[in-house]
């Protein structure tokens, strides 16, 4: 899925760190995009939650800002998950 499949598939997709992390925790993901200026640590705890239940990780080519417009939002976005 791409920048364009997100836009696309917007009704399958949560938004924000907390509620991407929250589902996460509950094996609810089966996908997670990350803006390229994320958060060291942010990426840290995903990819150690990468360890513990399969999903897989795509570090897309755009900001967090330019996440959030893609994402129709006026914030930055910068982790967006699929659900399963």
């Amino acid at each position: 899925m791409s920048l364009e499949e997100i836009k696309k598939n917007l009704a399958s997709v949560i938004i924000g760190t907390n509620v991407v992390m929250d589902n996460l925790r509950q094996g609810k993901i089966k996908k997670i995009y990350l803006a390229s200026n994320a958060d060291a640590s942010l990426k840290k705890e995903i990819e150690h939650f990468k360890i513990i239940s399969y999903f897989e990780i795509e570090e897309l080519n755009v900001s967090n800002d330019d996440l959030g417009t893609e994402c129709k939002k006026p914030f930055s976005v910068s982790v967006v998950g699929v659900l399963k």
